[in-house]
């Protein structure tokens, strides 16, 4: 996973979950966005790229996946079905060469490309620990996730076409980057 954080004003923050507020501090708010290659052992292999919004559901911080596609129909339907994760379907080229380099496009054009360079290995494996929030039969669905994974600070750039809903990545670096490599995700109880 090639995850990138930024704190934005609020008035650039994607649309949350409906039943959620944004969390914000100052008047900004923390997006979050990734590149995700599921391999090796994952019980399926594609590509993700994602990304979501630090919202309140009444008192709690949640996390709410605003945008998100995958290049598996599997994926698509049980991320859908199962959780409210609003996944679409989109075309991936993922290169490994001194970092890695992402490209997601639709039938409309290009999502996003995306260059990520591992700087430091911080040391062990760390717990990793979040509920999402989404939408799910016109109901707020909370699922907890739990994992862990191996993190590296990382230096990442990101584009994205004005026109595509994820063009406000590109105006601003991040405030941190990180690569999880060897990470696990368990969704639900």
């Amino acid at each position: 996973m090639y995850l990138s954080l930024w704190l934005v004003p609020r008035a650039e923050l994607p649309p949350a979950a409906p039943g959620t507020r944004h969390l914000t501090v100052a008047g900004r708010g923390l997006v979050g966005a990734a590149w995700v290659v599921y391999e090796n052992d994952s019980v399926l292999r594609y590509d993700e790229l994602l990304r979501a919004v630090l919202v309140r559901d009444g008192a709690r911080a949640r996390v709410c996946i605003t945008d998100i596609w995958v290049d598996s129909e599997i994926s698509l339907a049980g991320g859908r079905a199962l959780w409210g994760i609003p996944k679409e379907m989109a075309l991936f080229e993922v290169h490994r060469a001194d970092g890695v380099s992402c490209a997601a496009k639709t039938g409309r054009g290009t999502l996003a490309t995306g260059r990520s360079t591992e700087r430091a290995a911080l040391p062990g494996r760390w717990p990793l620990a979040f509920t999402l929030a989404q939408t799910l039969n016109g109901r707020i669905k909370t699922s907890r996730v739990r994992g862990r994974a191996a993190l590296r600070l990382a230096r990442a750039e990101w584009t994205a076409p004005a026109d595509s809903r994820l063009g406000a990545l590109g105006r601003r670096a991040p405030l941190i980057s990180l690569t999880l490599r060897d990470f696990t995700l368990r969704f639900g109880g």
